[in-house]
C-alpha cells in the first residue's frame, strides 16, 4: 500500500511540474478566443460614413429614411428615403447626377466631392440602406432619346 502511494504521489508531482512549465502566450486574465484589433476587419467605409454625417444627414437622416426637412433659410422639403421606394429603382446614374447636379431642394455637391467620393457614397447607401442590392440595370442609351 505504502508503495503504491509513494508511486501515486511521485507521479502527480510528475504531471503538475510538466503543466507548469508549460508557457503561455496569452497575458494572465486574457482570453485567448478573444480577437485583438489588429485581426478585426476594418470598415471599408469608415471615411465615406464622415462625408455622409457632414453632407447628408442632416436632412436624409442617420438611418436613411429621409423624411419631412426644414433648411437654415426656412424651406420645408420632403426628402426622399433611401431605404424604400423610388430610390430603389434608381440606376447609379441617377444618384451620382442628382449628388453632382442637386435639384429638388439638394445642393449641387459636384464642386465639394470628388468623384471617388461620389462613387463611395453610391456605394455605402447601397451597403447600409438597401442591403447590399444590385443596382438595377443603367438605362441604355437608345432608351434616353
Amino acid at each position: 500500500m505504502k508503495f503504491r502511494t509513494t508511486l501515486l504521489l511521485i507521479g502527480s508531482v510528475a504531471l503538475f511540474g510538466a503543466s507548469c512549465n508549460k508557457q503561455t502566450t496569452t497575458a494572465p486574465g486574457a482570453n485567448a478566443n478573444t480577437a485583438t484589433k489588429s485581426d478585426a476587419t476594418p470598415d471599408p467605409f469608415a471615411a465615406t460614413r464622415g462625408v455622409f454625417a457632414k453632407d447628408c444627414q442632416s436632412c436624409h437622416g442617420v438611418d436613411g429614411k429621409g423624411g419631412p426637412v426644414k433648411l437654415d433659410d426656412g424651406t420645408r422639403l420632403k426628402v426622399p428615403s433611401f431605404r424604400e421606394g423610388h430610390a430603389l429603382r434608381h440606376p447609379d446614374s441617377d444618384f451620382r447626377k442628382q449628388i453632382v447636379e442637386g435639384g429638388d431642394g439638394m445642393p449641387a455637391f459636384k464642386s465639394k466631392l470628388s468623384q471617388q467620393q461620389i462613387d463611395d457614397l453610391i456605394k455605402f447607401i447601397r451597403q447600409e440602406f438597401q442591403g447590399g442590392i444590385t443596382p438595377p440595370a443603367e438605362k441604355s442609351a437608345e432608351k434616353k432619346m
